[in-house]
């Protein structure tokens, strides 16, 4: 399970959607939200957008493997799309907040890695948010407030890249991607292989 997180603005859903357009073998968890559609996003491929009363739902029967309430909506992770992947032999990619972080690390520790994009500048972070055109000024000037509490949780991820430059920090997110892959605990069927390379010396 591989997590991008970062501030809203600082660039996490840009670099997502690149790593899933460079490689066949990452799935998107798509989340489920109870905030309203934005313009130009499409039901199930951005978001499962859903009301309030499915989302409390989904919780109590234990539905989603994480879920947190950011600006006063609501976001949670599937769990089934998850484990199918998974047990695809496909790695899922989580476009999620540090809550949500928290909660995977308690589920799956050995089997999580994280990684954390800040802003290169706060200037530029507010420059993205206003560049985006997706929200009135005031939920702006609200995520701003809320993005000093959102950076404090730098420390508790493996990965930290500051982007202030997209295509650098693409290729920063794909050698992590890489290195982990090639993590010995991670590599399927590595001990038959080398006992069939023994048996034939």
């Amino acid at each position: 399970m591989f997590v991008l997180s970062s501030p809203s603005g600082a660039g996490k859903t840009t670099l997502s959607r690149m790593l899933l357009k460079a490689d066949r073998n990452i799935a998107l968890s798509v989340s489920v939200t109870t905030r309203p559609k934005r313009r130009g996003e499409v039901n199930g491929r951005d978001y499962h957008f859903i009301d309030p009363g499915r989302f409390t739902a989904m919780v109590k029967s234990g539905e989603l493997l994480e879920w947190a309430e950011v600006f006063d909506h609501r976001y949670g992770t599937p769990r089934r799309p998850v484990e199918q992947a998974l047990g695809a032999g496909r790695d899922v990619l989580f476009d999620i907040d540090w809550q949500g972080t928290q909660q995977l690390r308690e589920k799956a520790r050995d089997d999580l890695v994280s990684v954390f994009i800040l802003p290169p500048t706060v200037n530029e972070l507010e420059r993205r948010l206003h560049s985006r055109a997706q929200d009135p000024h005031d939920i702006i000037l609200g995520r701003m407030a809320q993005a000093a509490g959102e950076m404090s949780h730098w420390p508790e991820y493996d990965y930290v890249i500051v982007n202030s430059d997209k295509a650098r920090a693409f290729a920063e997110i794909r050698a992590i991607l890489a290195a982990e892959r090639l993590k010995r605990e991670r590599q399927i069927g590595l001990s038959d292989f080398v006992r069939g390379l023994q048996e034939k010396l």
